[in-house]
């Protein structure tokens, strides 16, 4: 027995092969040392041959029926017989056999080399395709010599196979590798379409099982779909099955349907289909079927009209025609060229006379070999449009381009290693795997034909589309084509224009177990179904998707959030107390309304400051307590507005030091007035050396001084600084001014209201002084408002969140701004300008009239 290497390189998707092999034998005989090897059996098979320095091998569909001989397992089975000639498998061997000769008669391809070729019928049975491709590979001599131990040149050195998807894929698993190219170029359709929930029907066979695999693996989640469902239909007559397979069909929410088999098998299917009434698929054709004229029938159309067949290109071949015509039968070769003798009986059986002695009896009539030829009307001359010939013809002409390429080698400038050529003689197959991927030619038909690394070639398919015409008519037009080159994969060229759709809305369909997701929304998987079949969940608040079937949704930035709709992110909405809000608006008028009343104040008291009233009680104090107050009022507009860094630090600094003027300039009047009464009485004139001008001047310093030495530590210490809030709310950005140091924003109001509180309690004190004008008391009313209003102030401030903490603050320094210049000038301002009788000496120290 032998061993051999075999490698297979498909061209194109009819799954014509190449199978370029070399062989090596190792001697297993009782002989370690024997020259020849023996074969254990041989095949007698239908063929063609021709010799040559170099054959090429054909395996092709000559008959298509054959009868197996009965086995009784006591003795070696006989051959099968074959029988039914099929034409168009004989016109692909005539077109190998016409591209070889082409070759031989080009002095620019292989010169000096003459081809020939063994060409084996395989009857249509896998089995008898085996034994042709055994036969090629192995040789029909009962007794090869070879060099070297069964070491030397193979029989064949490549072999064209047949058109028939499911021998060619088992042949070649045996003798080499395959592709299922023609699933891709589906996909591309579906895809373009959008057709991402599709059924599958396959036939029983291997071509069926190798293309439902390739479909469930690139037609999934990665490949932008999945299948409804796959059934493989039946061989022979089984209604029930039939009958099964359209039900689910008809349930199936899927539109599209992708049938993978022969037209044998469509023919079954579409009786159940036509009897269930079974309408609106959108039909996708295999090569078995896409051009199939038995379905192409009126009553079909209804169901079949609209439906897209992949094929594989079509080509014309220059010369076939006149070499078919050529084709005579020789009655020296009669009896041993078993296909040309076929080819004439099937041509001209019962067409003409009776011939003379020693010609075939066909078919009951017999044939004379010398009729005209070109007058016959046969399909086997249509040479217009040819598909699997065109394909043959292109497997001969890659394996003589890389014949071509290794004899062409130059000794010691080879390829291989120590730059050596190959050898016919110990040719081996990587070596010619490496000439072929070099192929690279392009056909009269201008279609390239080259090599991929794993030795597929680079197909081009065109699109098939069934036109229902109003006649009642159909016809096949081409519609599109889908290449794939080395450099930019597969490309789909569709003119959607040209594509007739079955449908009312003449439209492509819809095909999808879900609805596509859109943005703002992502796929959330359905238990227990398909990948494809899923819903479609809004992003949650912050999250978004801007693309369709989008299976996370992402996270906004952080100063980002999502819009309504959740398809893109929006800056977030800022929240601070602004100068353009009703709020913010409000609170600045009234801050500036309150300086403007300082300031009339002011004007009042400087105007009138040579009364007695404005005299009284020390009027730098007043003017100092007014500019103060002034302050207040203004320092209340620093936190209005987006907070900076420098609006954050001044705020609290200059709301604390102007409130300690105000209060430090009270309570030094409190104590000038108590320090007053205390002098009036005996023994009390000492007590007024202490409150003169200076003295008063020097107090209200110190006691500012400490405020601004507190604001000083706290800003050096832990200095306020703007902060983006987000935990108010998630979609808002809440501007505000942390406080740093919480000890510091206390001290700092604690000093105020310690101040307050003195002020309050020495002025409750002098309440009851006799004077008809009595001061004490006003200041008691005014501290009273002040405490009052600092006491609300902190658990409102406190429960207030973002902006409205800062305005409970503006509102608090108004009101008590406020509340000291009614309590403390109003009554003043009132008696200088509308009772100025009581603006005397003798009325404010209580001896005048005070009415």
């Amino acid at each position: 027995m032998s061993q051999r290497k075999v490698m297979t390189a498909f061209l194109d998707t009819s799954l014509i092969f190449l199978i370029l092999y070399f062989c090596f034998f190792s001697a297993v005989s009782s002989s370690l040392y024997s020259s020849s090897c023996q074969f254990q059996g041989q095949f007698h098979l239908n063929g063609m041959h021709k010799t040559g320095d170099l054959i090429l091998g054909g395996i092709f569909q000559i008959n298509f029926f054959s009868a197996d001989p009965d086995l009784s397992f006591t003795s070696e089975p006989q051959q099968p017989h074959c029988s039914g000639f099929d034409i168009i498998g004989f016109r692909k061997a005539q077109t190998m056999a016409f591209a070889i000769d082409e070759i031989n008669r080009n002095s620019n391809l292989l010169p000096n080399v003459t081809l020939g070729y063994s060409l084996c019928d395989n009857c249509l049975q896998l089995r008898i395709g085996f034994r042709a491709a055994m036969s090629l590979v192995s040789g029909q001599e009962e007794q090869v010599t070879l060099e070297e131990n069964c070491v030397g040149t193979p029989p064949v050195l490549g072999i064209v196979g047949d058109y028939t998807s499911t021998s060619t894929i088992a042949i070649s698993t045996v003798l080499g590798l395959y592709r299922v190219p023609l699933v891709n170029a589906m996909i591309q359709v579906l895809k373009h379409f959008g057709w991402t929930w599709a059924g599958l029907l396959i036939s029983s066979n291997d071509y069926g099982v190798y293309a439902a695999r390739s479909f469930h693996s690139d037609l999934g989640p990665a490949g932008g779909g999945c299948l409804a469902y796959t059934e493989i239909l039946p061989w022979g007559e089984d209604p029930a099955e039939i009958r099964r397979i359209v039900d689910v069909m008809r349930k199936s929410t899927a539109r599209v349907v992708i049938v993978i088999a022969h037209q044998i098998h469509m023919i079954q299917l579409m009786k159940e289909v036509v009897r269930q009434n079974v309408t609106g698929l959108q039909w996708i054709a295999s090569v078995g079927w896409t051009s199939a004229a038995a379905l192409q029938t009126p009553h079909l159309m209804p169901y079949l009209g609209g439906t897209l067949g992949i094929s594989v290109r079509r080509g014309e071949i220059p010369g076939l025609g006149d070499f078919l015509l050529q084709i005579r039968p020789d009655h020296k070769t009669f009896g041993e060229n078993k296909m040309v003798n076929q080819f004439w009986e099937h041509t001209f059986q019962c067409r003409f006379a009776p011939p003379p002695a020693g010609w075939v009896e066909a078919g009951g009539e017999l044939c004379t070999g010398q009729e005209v030829i070109e007058n016959v009307e046969t399909e086997f001359f249509d040479v217009s449009n040819l598909m699997p010939e065109y394909n043959v013809y292109k497997a001969v002409y890659a394996l003589a381009y890389a014949l071509d390429g290794m004899l062409q080698c130059e000794p010691g400038r080879g390829p291989f290693r120590n730059n050596t050529c190959a050898d016919l003689q110990r040719l081996e197959p990587w070596q010619m795997i490496y000439y072929l991927e070099k192929v690279n030619f392009t056909t009269s038909f201008g279609d390239e034909v080259s090599f991929d690394e794993n030795g597929d070639a680079l197909p081009v398919y065109d699109i098939m589309n069934w036109v229902w015409l109003p006649d009642g008519q159909t016809k096949v037009q081409r519609v599109g084509d889908v290449k794939r080159s080395a450099f930019k994969g597969e490309e789909l060229t569709l003119d959607e224009d040209k594509i007739f759709w079955n449908f009312e809305s003449k439209q492509p369909p819809q095909s999808v177990c879900s609805e596509s997701c859109p943005p703002g929304t992502r796929i959330v998987r359905k238990k227990g179904e398909p990948e494809c079949c899923f819903d479609c969940v809004p992003c949650s608040e912050g999250k978004i998707s801007n693309t369709t079937d989008t299976l996370e949704c992402t996270s906004c930035p952080e100063d980002f959030w999502s819009s309504p709709q959740r398809d893109h992110c929006v800056p977030k909405k800022t929240e601070f107390l602004s100068y353009h809000e009703p709020l913010g608006i409000c609170l600045t008028t009234i801050s500036l309304l309150g300086t403007f009343m300082c300031v009339v104040v002011l004007g009042i008291f400087i105007h009138h400051h040579s009364t007695p009233i404005v005299r009284a009680n020390n009027s730098e104090l007043s003017f100092l307590l007014l500019v103060s107050l002034k302050l207040c009022f203004l320092c209340s507009l620093l936190f209005i507005g987006r907070p900076r860094l420098w609006t954050c630090q001044l705020r609290h600094a200059a709301f604390g030091i102007s409130f300690v003027l105000c209060v430090s300039c009270i309570l030094v009047k409190t104590m000038v007035v108590l320090a007053v009464f205390r002098a009036s009485k005996p023994g009390g004139e000492s007590s007024l050396k202490w409150f003169g001008a200076m003295q008063q001047r020097g107090t209200v310093l110190v006691l500012t001084s400490v405020q601004a030495a507190i604001c000083t530590v706290w800003l050096v210490s832990a200095s306020p600084v703007p902060h983006k809030n987000t935990q108010y709310h998630s979609d808002k950005i809440v501007y505000e001014c942390v406080v740093g140091s919480t000890v510091g924003f206390a001290v700092l109001l604690g000093y105020i209201g310690l101040l307050a509180v003195l002020s309050c309690l020495l002025a409750f004190l002098a309440r009851n002084l006799p004077d008809s004008f009595n001061e004490a008391k006003l200041i008691t009313f005014s501290m009273l408002i002040f405490c009052a209003v600092w006491v609300a102030f902190i658990p409102a401030y406190i429960s207030s969140p973002g902006k409205y903490a800062d305005a409970v603050e503006v509102f608090a320094i108004l009101a008590s701004s406020f509340g000291l210049l009614v309590a403390l000038f109003g009554p003043k301002c009132y008696i200088i300008l509308l009772r100025p009788e009581r603006n005397t000496k003798k009325a404010v120290m209580g001896r005048g009239i005070g009415s």
